[in-house]
């Protein structure tokens, strides 16, 4: 790129940089911390995922920062993240071990431990409630106070179910299902090491997570509608906290009562059933699943969906569609690169430019020179 330094703009930047509080504050007004968090529960989890790192507060400071702006947000908690230092690394976390808020499954009606709706807008009208025009902290408590006296009964029965077993291990006993082997090696880590091609399922798995949103299930849904091959059903769907543990600072023990729990963090776990027809022997055609999985932080449904997608189709390359590219999808689903790359296109770009209109000029003179010959 041809860059060329801008010189004497250090008061206009400095001014801009005071325009841009002004806009956040003129109305002489300001959004707690807390009320972010109380409040915009799905932004913080999206923010959190897109920045892998799950810390409400400072995802709430991302947004009051960045004014609203999830891409702006992502890029303020991934530069912070940059500088953390990473002191240990946690113990495998098995999923069958998540304290269950809302668990459904798509493939089957009646699931061991039952479907769990818990919290979710999928049954919503979607129409605009005005009534939180007139919304305040004293009528919320007057709500929570009635909605604890109405749940109290069901309170127990909700304890003994948070944890239930895994829908798809009862589709793995009656042998319709592969079995789920578990891979002992370090999962890659893309923050650390450059992606390269062709990449492990760890580095695409941990990309998807760290996908904006909506591009993540803009490329998805293009596999459902016919850029791809595929239409996958939820085998289960679950969200809830994971227990997080790491082992003794000092003594070297996989013992299970030897390690520390640390706190929990609150995930979106999918497995899709994904119908393939294989061919055995002598050209017969049977047809099978296969799995896509997809988790991220916090309750995001729609993406952990699109994860579970997409990680099928890029463990399947498939030439004929750009969605089973992995280079296509996994380099155009960053936020950050993505904005980033875009927004650079302010930057003075003086030299380039004139480049191209002394090229400009220099055609247009020697077309006229032709015409009058």
């Amino acid at each position: 790129m041809g860059y060329v330094a801008v010189k004497g703009g250090t008061q206009a930047i400095e001014e801009s940089i005071k325009r841009l509080k002004f806009e956040r504050v003129q109305q002489g007004k300001t959004i707690e911390i807390d009320r972010i968090k109380a409040g915009m529960r799905g932004l913080i989890d999206q923010v959190m995922s897109e920045s892998s790192l799950y810390d409400e507060t400072l995802a709430a400071i991302a947004i009051k920062q960045a004014e609203g702006n999830p891409e702006e947000a992502v890029f303020l908690l991934r530069a912070y993240r940059s500088t953390v230092p990473r002191k240990h690394y946690s113990r495998v976390i098995e999923s069958s071990d998540m304290r269950i808020e809302r668990r459904i499954s798509a493939c089957f009606k009646d699931i061991p431990g039952g479907q769990i709706l818990g919290a979710t807008t999928d049954y919503t009208h979607r129409l605009l409630d005005f009534q939180l025009m007139k919304e305040t902290d004293e009528s919320i408590k007057d709500w929570l106070k009635e909605y604890s006296s109405e749940s109290s009964l069901d309170q127990g029965a909700n304890d003994a179910a948070q944890t239930v077993p895994k829908v798809l291990d009862y589709l793995r006993k009656e042998g319709l299902l592969p079995p789920c082997d578990n891979n002992d090696q370090e999962p890659d880590d893309v923050t650390r090491d450059s992606l390269e091609f062709p990449s492990t399922r760890s580095q695409r798995l941990q990309i998807l997570t760290r996908g904006q949103t909506g591009a993540v299930t803009s490329f998805a849904y293009s596999v459902i509608r016919g850029y791809g091959d595929l239409h996958p059903t939820v085998g289960e769907l679950r969200a809830g906290y994971l227990p997080v543990t790491i082992n003794h600072p000092t003594a070297d023990s996989e013992d299970e009562a030897d390690g520390y729990y640390i706190g929990e963090v609150k995930v979106t776990e999918v497995e899709m059933l994904m119908p393939v027809t294989v061919e055995k022997e002598y050209g017969k055609k049977e047809m099978e699943f296969e799995i896509g999985y997809g988790l991220c932080f916090g309750q995001n449904e729609t993406k952990a969906i699109a994860i579970g997608i997409l990680d099928y189709c890029l463990e399947y390359p498939n030439d004929e569609f750009p969605s089973h590219n992995e280079e296509f999808v996994l380099y155009h689903i960053d936020s950050v690169e993505s904005t980033g790359f875009i927004s650079h296109l302010k930057m003075p770009h003086y030299v380039t430019f004139q480049s191209k209109l002394d090229s400009v000029r220099k055609t247009k003179k020697d077309e006229k020179q032709e015409v009058r010959s």
